[in-house]
């Protein structure tokens, strides 16, 4: 009496893109970039009481290179545009943007020459997390959101070139 015999074996078969993106949206690595009042609610997101660990967005990463998400939490100002950029340039392809916040997102309360009105003025964004500051529920389903464009996405598309 053999196992061969008595068990059919399991067989499942995919294609290669589907594994890639499954792999892309399961595996997102943020990388730590928190500007203002928004970077609380970022950090909240990855400790305990939210485990965004669960939602496939592991630990924050100290390097660029390292990781293929940026999270823009706060205002922005002109000031701090450029090294965003650089940080930005740095990633490794396929990278993916979410700007959280009002201030991130479209200059919020701050209506001056200081503060950069949107974010996707200087970096291309992928999901725009609104509220003033959002709450760690709401970064959670923009990352659910990125995922799902993430596995939307085919892998043929040219990477994105933006020249500043």
């Amino acid at each position: 009496m053999g196992l061969e015999t008595d068990y059919e074996i399991p067989v499942l078969t995919t294609s290669a893109e589907f594994m890639i993106q499954w792999a892309r949206r399961s595996a997102i690595w943020p990388v730590a970039f928190g500007l203002a009042c928004c970077a609380i609610e970022m950090m909240a997101t990855g400790a305990g009481r939210y485990d965004m660990a669960r939602f496939g967005a592991e630990v924050f990463r100290g390097s660029p290179r390292q990781a293929d998400l940026m999270i823009i939490a706060g205002r922005l100002s002109r000031k701090m545009a450029p090294a965003m950029r650089r940080i930005y340039d740095q990633m490794p392809e396929p990278k993916w943007v979410i700007s959280m916040g009002a201030c991130a997102s479209c200059g919020g309360v701050f209506d001056n020459y200081a503060i950069v009105q949107g974010s996707d003025q200087v970096v291309p964004v992928d999901v725009f997390i609104p509220g003033c500051p959002p709450r760690p529920e709401a970064l959670i389903y923009g990352i659910v959101q990125l995922q799902k464009k993430i596995a939307a996405s085919k892998l043929d598309q040219t990477p994105r070139i933006r020249i500043a």
